[in-house]
């Protein structure tokens, strides 16, 4: 099953002429989710993947640079004449923030619904699950976590024809867990599989609470929108740093680290190298860029590169 996040937006609190503000979505299987809406998403979207139907909207915080792109998206999809019903999840106060806004942008004709999540609140979905995980910012904020169930182990058919199943149906009831003349799932499966697990900080300084929820992630996506060099500056604001960012990377024993939400005062090259000299396996996704999450043992995770139709410079 396909896991994948598309940057949708990667820059910091200004929109420049290659990024656009904050807005990540994740890919899985048939789902669509989207983590942030700055302003502008939708028109990110229409001109990259196309402007999907999204099964559910996260929001990790209300400073305006993660939402303003919220209700005119939420508009369009009733213009559109969607008729599923879309949820959109944040910290509390979040019903205040949608129920205002849309009083402006108007009605929707579907069933929209807003959902305030608790501190450590996990929502359950059928092979996976979402945890809001509280981070460090200057108002409530949420990092998401996205982890996918453990898979059953391989099936070893050797062992099956040894302990007298047949091939053919009979496997297919033990893979399922079934009993076939006294021969279980536990003799002829390995060890189950772990899942996959995904991490998006929203803004944040370095804190405890992301390093614990982060560890062994395929994929943190982390924000870095400053230098050490204004590191002071990073926590008077509730941000972090690009060295800082990749500290918890290293801490938390992710396979790969993706710094976004980067301020317009730095080259991309300068944060990138940075976070490298602490922890190597650091990617800088640029806007329309995608990160693919394949199950561990084929692999790990891979940066891909939007295939732009003019020849502008890319930091990898």
């Amino acid at each position: 099953m396909e896991l994948s996040i598309f940057f949708a937006g990667t820059g910091g609190s200004l929109p420049s002429p290659r990024r656009g503000l904050p807005a990540i979505l994740i890919r899985r299987g048939g789902e669509r989710i989207l983590v942030d809406c700055g302003e502008g998403t939708q028109r990110q979207l229409v001109g990259s993947t196309g402007l999907v139907d999204l099964d559910a909207i996260f929001l990790t915080h209300f400073h305006a640079d993660h939402w303003l792109g919220l209700p005119g998206m939420l508009k369009t999809f009733d213009l559109r004449g969607r008729n599923m019903p879309l949820a959109v999840y944040g910290p509390p106060g979040l019903r205040e923030l949608v129920d205002g806004v849309m009083r402006f942008a108007g009605r929707t004709g579907y069933e929209l619904t807003i959902v305030e999540l608790e501190p450590g609140e996990v929502l359950e979905r059928e092979d996976y699950r979402i945890a809001a995980v509280p981070v460090s910012h200057r108002s409530p904020a949420y990092a998401y976590v996205l982890f996918e169930h453990e898979r059953p182990g391989v099936f070893d058919p050797d062992t099956a024809v040894r302990l007298g199943l047949t091939p053919g149906p009979e496997f297919g009831e033990v893979q399922r867990g079934g009993t076939v003349r006294g021969v279980s799932a536990s003799q002829v499966m390995g060890q189950p599989r772990p899942g996959r697990k995904l991490v998006v900080s929203g803004d944040t300084r370095p804190c405890e609470s992301l390093k614990l929820a982060a560890h062994g992630a395929d994929v943190l996506v982390h924000e870095a929108t400053f230098a050490i060099e204004d590191a002071e500056r990073a926590y008077e604001t509730g941000h972090s740093t690009a060295s800082q960012a990749a500290g918890i990377a290293r801490d938390a024993e992710v396979r790969m680290l993706a710094i976004y939400h980067c301020s317009i005062r730095y080259s991309l090259s300068m944060l990138r190298d940075e976070a490298r000299e602490i922890f190597t396996p650091t990617v800088l996704p640029g806007d329309f860029d995608t990160i693919e999450i394949p199950f561990p043992e084929r692999g790990a995770p891979e940066l891909v590169r939007w295939q732009r139709t003019r020849a502008l410079p890319v930091s990898p």
